[in-house]
């Protein structure tokens, strides 16, 4: 069964893209048939994540009706297929998100999982990705500006008739988390799917324009990222082929403290 996620947030800056980025190739890495598209048609970044900011037809040439998606369909990383959004203004101004659904349609007959990332904040725009999925994660950051823009757009999405599957904590502290996720839970009213603790080899991925999953795939931000694609996809424990955080910082300190008495 083919499942659709919009990956949303209520501000702009949480790491919404580079989590749909990685949860799309970790999925991959599973052995799913896994498109990512960006939706973010006014400020599109992932095909400059991804280094695919050149490519010839994008998905403003599809909603634009010049193009078949088919033809804006580009390989990624990890086996992961990408749709990128195009950077130009003129490419922003001819497309219609309208014809996303359709788009959704065509795509949902190549893949077991379509991510879709969705524009920031609450516009026309963003709206349509909201209500086209099968459920809505938000990506927040342990901050108050950022669950208070995370609850509105938990109301948005069930105002139109979206679901809210849960929600990621990104760029989490090591310090008091499970306290984060209870209030997050408590203050949104949905579960906490997984948190991304704060990493510096996310950014030293994007500087090779590569996830972090496979840049770095022992690192903590990896690990949290992979278990998260295992639970959505289903996949047994024991079937995971990643490490638990408790057993990379087990094993981690072993080798650190090595010969020392």
């Amino acid at each position: 069964m083919v499942r659709v996620f919009t990956i949303a947030s209520g501000k702009g800056g949480t790491g919404k893209t580079t989590v749909t980025v990685n949860l799309g190739t970790s999925l991959a890495q599973f052995g799913k048939n896994t498109i990512i598209m960006d939706a973010d048609i006014g400020m599109a970044n992932m095909g400059l994540a991804l280094g695919l900011e050149d490519v010839p037809v994008t998905l403003h040439e599809v909603l634009a009706g010049k193009a078949n998606v088919h033809d804006a369909i580009y390989d990624g990383p990890g086996d992961m297929k990408v749709v990128p959004s195009g950077i130009s203004l003129q490419g922003f101004q001819q497309a219609n998100p309208e014809r996303l659904k359709d788009v959704m349609k065509e795509l949902v007959e190549v893949c077991d999982f379509l991510l879709i990332d969705a524009p920031a904040g609450i516009s026309r725009d963003g709206v349509i990705p909201l209500a086209i999925a099968d459920d809505v994660i938000l990506v927040v950051n342990p901050e108050l500006s950022s669950i208070v823009d995370a609850l509105k757009t938990k109301i948005l999405t069930e105002v139109v008739g979206g679901h809210v599957l849960g929600v990621i904590i990104n760029r989490a502290g090591i310090e008091k988390t499970e306290v984060v996720k209870q209030k997050m839970e408590k203050v949104l009213g949905v579960k906490v799917i997984g948190t991304i603790p704060e990493d510096p080899n996310v950014r030293k991925a994007a500087s090779f324009k590569t996830p972090v999953v496979i840049k770095y795939p022992l690192s903590p931000s990896s690990v949290a990222i992979k278990n998260m694609a295992a639970e959505l996809a289903g996949i047994p424990i024991e079937h995971r082929g990643v490490e638990s955080k408790d057993r990379f910082i087990e094993r981690f300190a072993k080798v650190l403290f090595r010969g020392r008495k």
